[in-house]
């Protein structure tokens, strides 16, 4: 029993985090938009690059990527909240109807190690080439939070009979 109140915490934890990322884009909107929208239009990439073809410029662009991100959030803040409340109910449960329960929370977690992964690593920090900027440069962040969720993930799939 205590492993499993160990994965409920766990799980609830990256749910907490992901409502602070969503209350922090809710009050102070422009402060993370201004960071989509110097990726987006590599303006502090360095100096001739070749692959400024990629920037985009367009604000219109720059709030839907912005608008997507938010949406993907709490997409996957849902998911492991829903799933963490599955898993408390669960927690007593036999061996079978836990490891059912695991199902929900495992598809937020990876829900938000494809943002991480996908739309911060690999499309800003290499497409949009994010690891150049200095001021810009979220790859740390990203990677910390796909860490921290993909670890969540494996913790929580781990067999705990």
């Amino acid at each position: 029993m205590t492993i499993r109140i160990c994965k409920v915490v766990i799980t609830a934890l990256s749910c907490v985090y992901l409502l602070v990322v969503l209350l922090n884009n809710a009050t102070d909107p422009n402060s993370n938009y201004q960071f989509v929208r110097h990726v987006l239009s590599m303006d502090t990439t360095f100096p001739g690059n070749s692959a400024m073809y990629r920037a985009v410029r367009a604000p219109l662009v720059h709030k839907a990527f912005y608008a997507a991100i938010i949406a993907w959030e709490a997409l996957s803040c849902l998911l492991i909240g829903a799933g963490a409340l599955r898993l408390w109910r669960a927690r007593g449960a036999p061996g079978p109807e836990w490891r059912k329960a695991k199902g929900l929370a495992s598809v937020g977690l990876t829900a938000g190690l494809v943002q991480w992964y996908f739309g911060f690593m690999t499309v800003g920090g290499e497409w949009f080439l994010m690891w150049q900027s200095r001021t810009w440069n979220g790859q740390e962040p990203a990677f910390r939070m796909f860490a921290l969720m993909g670890l969540s993930l494996v913790f929580l799939n781990q067999n705990d009979e």
